[in-house]
């Protein structure tokens, strides 16, 4: 893997640096990154899910960034199209997680406001270290809660709808210091939309034949200080790093900047 920017170095191990970056909570949640990849002619998924525009640099860069969090937060529509699975990680990537005081493996946290996941999924069936986590509404069916209990631990957040920011709070409050979105673009969008989001990374694949576009611009990154990776004129956040891999894949990383205080809009708990 080459990195790009902010400087050029041939060959970087992505495990290495993204476990090297300062990810500091804030008191009131954890620290969020989101991670997703997009074509260049801006394409989310292939055939329903985003497998297909990923190649072996892609895969890599995913699996860096999944050492990373305490939590993996993913939409039960993107957990069932993606057949999701407890999260695998090589014995040297368990190994620095336990030496940062971390569990081996991330815990699994799927948000879904009907409880409508498919819980014949690997990540119920085979949780590995960790039980899963299902977060959902007050309003959810009561006849499944208990079909869903039985596999995993249920939060409850938001009346009718998965308030985000209450979700966020409440696995602050169990100890999780950094999540990781995992999609798709929907849930995506509503982090943007809520300020809570604080870093965004995203692998850029060649325009792939078939590719679906992203529905919304709120499911692409944050607003973010002029780059070529995001095309965008605002100033608000970020400082960036890129880096690209043989097979033509490039990956870029933004970290938002925020002042020291927010504003309550920005703040709000408006659900999702």
């Amino acid at each position: 893997m080459r990195q790009l920017l902010p400087e050029l170095v041939e060959d970087v191990d992505p495990q290495a640096v993204h476990a090297a970056l300062p990810r500091e909570a804030p008191e009131d949640r954890p620290y969020v990154l989101v991670n997703m990849i997009e074509s260049m002619d801006g394409a989310a998924v292939v055939d329903g899910v985003s497998g297909g525009l990923g190649g072996p640099g892609d895969k890599l860069m995913f699996r860096a960034v999944r050492a990373v969090p305490d939590v993996i937060l993913v939409a039960a529509g993107t957990a069932n199209a993606e057949h999701y699975r407890a999260p695998r990680l090589s014995d040297e990537a368990r190994a620095a997680r336990r030496e940062r005081g971390q569990a081996a493996t991330p815990r699994l946290a799927v948000v879904t406001g009907r409880l409508s996941i498919d819980l014949s999924l690997g990540l119920f069936t085979d949780p590995g270290d960790q039980r899963p986590l299902v977060i959902t509404a007050e309003s959810a069916p009561t006849n499944r809660r208990d079909e869903v209990e039985a596999v995993a631990e249920i939060i409850v957040a938001g009346e009718t709808t998965v308030d985000l920011a209450d979700a966020l709070a409440q696995l602050r409050r169990r100890g999780s210091s950094v999540v990781l979105g995992e999609g798709g673009p929907t849930i995506n969008g509503g982090l943007v939309d809520r300020d809570l989001v604080d870093e965004w990374c995203v692998s850029l694949s060649p325009p792939s034949p078939g590719a679906t576009p992203v529905a919304s611009s709120a499911a692409r990154h944050p607003p973010c200080a002029p780059c070529a990776w995001s095309g965008c004129s605002s100033t608000t956040a970020c400082s960036s790093s890129a880096t690209s891999a043989p097979d033509g894949a490039a990956a870029g990383q933004f970290l938002v900047r925020r002042p020291i205080s927010r504003s309550k809009s920005a703040r709000s708990s408006k659900p999702l």
